[in-house]
């Protein structure tokens, strides 16, 4: 159940969206709402997150919506056919859910100067097309600090999609984690081009094994990654959703999206003709990110140490890239005690300290 403190940050949230600049759709019509989806829908991971939230908003607001998605869209020229067919077909509001979609949704906006359009993880917005995207990064620090903690060979393993500044800042602050227990501790990295690629990830896993990570997590869809740990005695961590019941044995947590709640504040705000643009961001505070239970086998003093960061982040008084923070070279991005503003997050192209190797151009 939804405790108070979310319910006043999605109040928040919807006080956000209420500057009118779309008109409210006429209150005899549902409002058609459609989502564009990277991968498949499947049973865990980005696209079964965002399924979850619109089945979540259609639940909440009952015959107010009717929606509808498109799932296995590939980023560039085939996104922007899907999103102009949607717009095209009397949807209002358009949910794309994936990074590359950016370009493509804003120029069908352009195009279709009356619909509402939400990107996701982006960073470009207009009239009619606002960005949202989940403080992830908050769970891969707290990944980082159970990871830390469990690690026999102080080498951690990290299976990325691509170089975009989101994945490079879940990089970090999983290693940011792990060194706030364990300053012995790096990060290694295989990127495998793809969100969704279960046979990339598993390859990628087992190699990361191979050459001494002994816990892993990643930035892709499926749970290929936490099979392979199992099956090598290793440990891992879900992502976008609780992947436990894939390998039950590796699984010590996950970080997981919840889209339902904004989900629902945002259509309710376009049938009002509240809706405005702008870039929000949600995290542990908002419920947006939610962690999945902890394995029995993690230690107590590290689910301390997870349980306390977490509550931190939780009440905001806390955030994962608080410095000191240094490059790869060893010089100061971030003093100490400051916090690095937002923008400088999305627009992160640089390591850490401890994480190896470096980023693809």
């Amino acid at each position: 159940m939804m405790n108070r403190r979310k319910l006043l940050a999605l109040a928040s949230l919807s006080a956000a969206l209420s500057v009118a600049a779309i008109a409210p759709v006429q209150a005899q019509e549902p409002l058609k709402v459609g989502f564009v989806y990277i991968g498949p829908v499947g049973d865990a991971g980005w696209t079964y997150a965002h399924e979850q939230g619109r089945l979540q908003m259609e639940k909440a607001l009952g015959g107010k919506v009717k929606s509808t998605y498109v799932e296995n869209v590939p980023e560039g020229a085939d996104s922007e056919r899907v999103i102009r067919k949607l717009a095209a077909d009397g949807n209002k509001l358009i949910f794309t859910t994936s990074f590359g979609y950016m370009n493509a949704t804003e120029k069908v906006a352009k195009a279709f100067p009356n619909v509402v359009f939400q990107h996701a993880t982006g960073f470009k917005t207009t009239k009619n097309m606002g960005a949202y995207e989940a403080r992830l990064f908050e769970g891969s620090y707290l990944q980082g600090i159970i990871a830390g903690k469990m690690t026999k060979t102080n080498t951690l393993g990290f299976v990325g999609s691509f170089p975009v500044p989101e994945v490079i800042r879940n990089i970090n602050a999983f290693t940011l984690g792990a060194q706030s227990v364990n300053p012995k501790i790096k990060t290694r990295i295989i990127w495998v081009n793809s969100w969704y690629d279960p046979a990339k990830e598993r390859q990628a896993a087992e190699t990361l094994i191979a050459q001494g990570a002994d816990v892993l997590t990643q930035n892709t869809d499926s749970p290929a990654t936490l099979q392979a740990a199992q099956e090598k005695g290793k440990y891992a961590f879900g992502w976008d959703s609780d992947m436990q019941r894939f390998a039950p044995k590796a699984h010590l947590t996950a970080s997981t999206n919840q889209w339902g709640g904004y989900y629902t504040e945002v259509a309710k705000a376009v049938l009002a003709g509240t809706w405005k643009t702008g870039h929000v961001h949600g995290g542990l505070k908002e419920g947006m990110v939610k962690m999945s239970p902890l394995n029995t086998v993690v230690p107590a003093d590290a689910a301390k140490l997870f349980e306390e960061k977490k509550a931190a982040f939780a009440a905001g008084t806390a955030v994962p890239f608080t410095g000191p923070i240094k490059d790869q070279s060893g010089a100061v991005k971030v003093a100490a005690g400051v916090q690095m503003p937002m923008k400088e997050l999305m627009s992160m192209n640089f390591y850490v300290q401890g994480v190896e190797g470096t980023i693809p151009k």
